[in-house]
């Protein structure tokens, strides 16, 4: 079949080279698939018959680190002088993998077909015969004939995810790839053909053998590729994927949320999850994970915030998450239902008052925005924003936000101490007072930051000294 295909200068250069040299030189994987269907690909994979070694004397400025596989990171400068990495693999053949992942025999071989065929889906085991191109360096559309022995090009027109070849060779010889098929299903809007979907359910083994590193980059690239992640999260329930890594996302299913709610636990937050910004997106995910487990029954979910942030931690340690990254979900998790009361159009006088009653101090604003911190405090409100988005019978008003927003950005102007460094004394300055290094100096300076985020007025190094010989004497 031919198709129009544009190719980046930097990749004719590199396949120049190596036809030019007497090799083979095929566009292959993920970027050949995404030119078909008129995506920008992220990055170009070439095939070739040259081994490892005669690439890294074609281009000395190469990577080798996966030479063992067959794979060398060819280093190209574009005509602006701009350095991109192209990979380049030699045509091979695959066997005996260890690890649900890795082949422990790697073959390298002269035939196309065969590498092909080691693949994972039909619509990644195409192939775009660069020596038949005319590479001249313009980045211009050119018909081109595809290579397409397993019949990719088809089940792309059919928005279909199908396995090269027999399907439970595929998945059992690598684990990751029934994660992968969810992703790609996700990212594209595919369906996963019946076979390959039981494929997937019957190597569940296999899967539970990939680090959870691997799957949680999988599972994290489906979160920020996706239209709608929630289109790969159910079919990771249903081919018993994320009961490896997520167990407790599924205690929601038909947990019902009877106040303010028109979805159970598990869709809703599947649901908030589409409705997400890419930074909160995870935490969207999991804002609701303890409901099941404080489930009163009523419709109230006591404590969910505060026990949904523990159990994010466990989650994303079995996931490896960096820690930082944990304690930035948790932060967000165990905040979400704050309320902001503010006044609407159409209250009445009594509820109006009651309201001017309840309305944040400038202390409590600050306390606020101390407890979730100056640099999580817009990926808050884009949790919150998204809980209710996901939500059509939420009693949630926008505007909570927007004032909010409004009276923080009036606190942040005053000169504000938030935590015990930005105080104006030190702990030894309070040891010149005579109070011992420990843990009574430590208490004598949180309950000095206490008194400033009352009254930041408070924040001089006099006033403080005095303050703080008050609560020595005390204790």
């Amino acid at each position: 079949m031919k198709v129009k295909i544009t190719i980046p200068e930097y990749v004719q250069k590199v396949a120049r080279i190596l036809i030019k040299e007497g090799y083979d030189c095929y566009l292959v994987g993920g970027a050949l698939r995404d030119l078909m269907l008129e995506k920008a690909p992220h990055d170009y994979d070439l095939a070739t018959n040259a081994l490892p070694d005669e690439m890294l004397n074609i281009f000395p400025k190469s990577v080798s680190t996966g030479a063992k596989f067959g794979t060398v990171m060819a280093l190209i400068q574009d005509k602006q002088g701009e350095t991109h990495e192209v990979e380049v693999t030699t045509f091979r053949s695959e066997s005996e993998y260890v690890d649900g992942r890795w082949p422990t025999n790697v073959e390298f071989v002269n035939d196309v077909d065969k590498d092909l065929g080691r693949r994972d889906f039909t619509f990644n085991a195409m192939a775009l015969d660069l020596s038949q191109m005319e590479l001249d360096g313009q980045e211009l559309e050119r018909e081109a004939e595809i290579y397409d022995p397993f019949g990719g090009i088809g089940d792309l027109e059919k928005k279909l995810v199908r396995a090269v070849g027999t399907p439970i060779e595929r998945f059992k010889e690598d684990g990751l790839r029934a994660f992968k098929a969810c992703r790609v299903a996700s990212q594209l809007g595919f369906t996963i053909e019946r076979e390959t979907f039981e494929a997937m359910k019957e190597s569940i083994p296999v899967a539970k053998q990939v680090s959870m590193e691997r799957v949680r980059d999988e599972f994290m690239k489906m979160l920020l590729n996706s239209p709608k992640p929630s289109v790969g999260i159910d079919l990771m329930r249903e081919a018993g994927l994320i009961q490896i890594f997520m167990p407790e996302l599924l205690e929601g299913m038909d947990v019902e949320q009877k106040l303010f709610h028109a979805h159970d636990v598990y869709w809703h937050s599947l649901k908030t999850c589409d409705a997400a910004h890419d930074s909160v997106k995870l935490a969207a995910l999991l804002h609701d994970i303890a409901k099941p487990r404080t489930d009163m029954g009523n419709g109230h979910f006591y404590g969910h915030d505060k026990m949904g942030s523990d159990i994010a931690e466990k989650i994303m340690k079995r996931m490896k998450f960096s820690q930082s990254e944990i304690n930035r979900v948790k932060v967000l998790i165990e905040n979400h239902m704050f309320y902001y009361p503010h006044i609407q159009e159409d209250m009445t006088d009594e509820e109006k008052e009651n309201i001017e009653m309840h309305q944040w101090s400038d202390s409590a604003v600050r306390r606020f925005i101390q407890r979730v911190g100056e640099e999580n405090i817009d990926d808050l409100f884009k949790l919150r924003m998204a809980d209710a988005q996901s939500n059509p019978s939420t009693a949630f008003k926008p505007d909570e936000i927007t004032i909010l927003q409004r009276r923080i950005s009036e606190v942040r102007k005053q000169d504000m101490a938030l935590k015990v460094t930005d105080l104006a004394i030190t702990g030894e300055d309070l040891m010149s007072l005579g109070i011992e290094k420990g843990p009574k100096l430590g208490e004598i300076l949180k309950e000095l930051l206490e008194m400033v985020l009352d009254d930041p007025l408070l924040n001089s190094k006099e006033k403080l000294l005095e303050k703080a010989k008050e609560l020595n004497e005390r204790t």
